[in-house]
C-alpha cells in the first residue's frame, strides 16, 4: 500500500470486469489500478477506455510486480481456484469472482494459503447483496422471522439469455467445453442467499439432475471438461440450524422474469416470498401480507457497454440501488457510478477495500465462501448417484486471530 491507497491489479478484461474497474479506481482506499489480459487487442481497448496506464500480458507477469497489493480475478470459472492459490503464494490479497473453486482440494489449498500468509481472500458473491437477501437478513436479525424453518433459492439462467455470447467471448474456439460446467459447480448465487441470512451451513444434500436434450450438445458426457450430462440440478439440503433448504441451478428453463435469482424463506413467526411477480412478507396474523416489491426495485439502468448486447445481461450488469439497500455506508462518489447485479457490485468492492484498510475479514471471506460452494460440489456428486444423500464436510472455523468486519458500520474514507 502506498500513501494513496491499495494498488489493485484487475485480472481479465472481459465484460464482467469492466463493471468493477471504475469501482476500484474511484474507491477512497484504492491507489493505482492496473490490468492483466491475455488478448492484446482487448487489453489495449479496455486499458484505454478506463485510463489504465500499467498493463500486463498475463497474471504471471502481474504477480511479479511488488507494488501491487491485491488482485481482483475475473477469469473463467474453472480457473479461479488455481489462480487464487497462485496469487496468495505470490503475496497478494485476492478478490475473486464466483465460484471460489471447482473441487474440495482447491478449497483446502486456498484456506491453507490464507492461514499461512495472513492475506485477505474474498469471493464476490453478488446474491449476498441482492435486495431480497438484504431484506431477509435484516428481518431475520431483528427476530421477526423467528426460527428458520425452510428456505429456497433458484438461479434460473437459460443459456439463451446471454450465456452463449458470454462463453464465446471468454472461451475462444473451445468455448463449449467450458459452457458445460455442472450447474451445481456454480451454485453460490442460490446457496448463498439463504445461508447468508441465517449464518448456518449445509450438513447434508440430496440432488437430482436433468439430463439435457438440447441439440447443441453442451451438456453431454464427453462434450465438456466435467463429463457432465446435466443442464439443471435441484438440491435438497439439511442445514446446521435444523432447517431445510432447496437450491435450483437451471440452465435450460423457459423463464424470462426481470431477475434470474429468486428466494423465499419461512420462519416460525414470519415469512418472505419472492417470484417473477414481486415479493411479499407475511406473518402469523391471518391476512397480513406486505408488498415489498417497490422496496426491491433497482431497474434504473445506465448505458450498456457496446459489447453487452444481451437484454438479460443488461439487467445483470447495470442498475442502481434499491430502497432496501444500506446505501448510507457507501463512498459518496459511488452514487454517480454504474452498479450491477441488482445493486450488489458497489457493496462488494466496498467490503473488500474496507477489509484491507482495517485488516478484518469481509462477510464473504474464505471460510464463508467455502461454505457457499462446497454444498454444490457435493450436490453434483449426489446427482451422479441419482440423488443419494451425502454428507457435506464441515469447513473449519475461522481462526481466532481473525476479527470479522461489519461493513455497515462507518469506516472513515481517508488515510491518516
Amino acid at each position: 500500500m502506498n500513501k494513496m491507497g491499495f494498488n489493485i491489479g484487475v485480472v481479465g478484461a472481459g465484460q464482467f470486469s469492466r463493471c468493477f474497474i471504475p469501482l476500484f479506481q474511484m474507491h477512497p482506499f484504492a491507489g493505482e489500478v492496473s490490468l492483466a489480459e491475455l488478448i492484446p487487442e482487448r487489453l489495449k481497448k479496455v486499458s484505454e477506455k478506463f485510463g489504465i496506464k500499467k498493463t500486463f500480458s498475463s497474471l504471471d507477469e502481474m504477480l511479479k510486480d511488488p507494488t501491487i497489493d491485491a488482485v481482483a480475478i475475473f477469469t473463467q470459472r474453472h480457473l479461479h481456484g488455481p489462480q487464487v492459490v497462485q496469487a496468495l503464494k505470490a503475496g497478494k490479497h485476492v478478490y475473486s469472482a464466483v465460484p471460489m473453486a471447482q473441487s474440495e482440494e482447491e478449497i483446502d489449498m486456498i484456506l491453507t494459503e490464507v492461514k499461512r500468509t495472513g492475506l485477505m481472500y474474498m469471493c464476490g458473491e453478488t446474491s449476498f447483496y441482492y435486495p431480497s437477501t438484504v431484506i431477509c437478513r435484516d428481518r431475520f436479525n431483528s427476530g421477526v422471522m423467528g426460527d428458520f424453518l425452510y428456505g429456497e433459492a433458484q438461479y434460473y439462467h437459460d443459456m439463451m439469455h446471454g450465456f452463449y455470447d458470454a462463453y464465446r467471448y471468454s472461451g475462444g474456439e473451445d468455448w463449449t467445453k467450458f459452457a458445460g460446467i455442472p450447474p451445481m459447480h456454480y451454485p453460490t448465487h442460490s446457496m448463498s442467499m439463504v445461508l447468508s441470512v441465517t449464518g448456518a451451513h449445509a450438513t447434508s444434500v440430496s440432488c437430482l439432475g436433468y439430463k439435457d436434450r438440447h441439440m447443441d450438445g453442451i451438456f453431454q458426457k464427453g462434450k465438456n471438461l466435467w463429463d457432465n450430462p446435466f443442464s439443471n440440478e435441484t438440491a435438497l439440503l439439511r442445514t446446521s440450524d435444523g432447517g431445510i433448504m432447496r437450491s435450483n441451478e437451471y440452465r435450460r428453463i423457459g423463464f424470462g422474469g426481470k431477475n434470474c435469482v429468486y428466494m423465499s424463506m419461512y420462519g416460525t413467526t414470519g415469512s418472505f416470498e419472492e417470484n417473477a411477480g414481486g415479493a411479499f412478507w407475511t406473518s402469523l396474523k391471518w391476512g397480513d401480507v406486505e408488498n415489498l416489491t417497490e422496496q426491491m426495485d433497482c431497474y434504473d439502468a445506465y448505458d450498456m457497454d457496446e459489447e453487452v448486447r444481451s437484454e438479460a445481461l443488461h439487467y445483470d450488469f447495470h442498475g442502481k440501488l434499491a430502497k432496501a439497500h444500506h446505501g448510507y455506508r457507501l463512498p459518496e462518489v459511488y452514487f454517480s457510478l454504474n452498479n450491477g447485479h441488482f445493486g450488489s457490485h458497489q457493496f462488494l468492492v466496498d467490503d473488500f477495500m474496507k477489509a484491507l484498510k482495517v485488516n478484518k475479514l469481509p462477510p464473504n471471506h474464505a471460510w464463508r465462501s467455502a461454505e457457499f460452494v462446497l454444498p454444490g460440489l457435493i450436490a453434483h456428486q449426489s446427482a451422479l448417484r441419482d440423488g443419494e444423500t451425502m454428507a457435506v464436510p464441515k469447513i473449519e472455523d475461522v481462526p481466532k486471530n481473525w476479527e470479522l468486519l461489519n461493513p455497515d458500520s462507518f469506516v472513515a474514507y481517508r488515510f491518516e
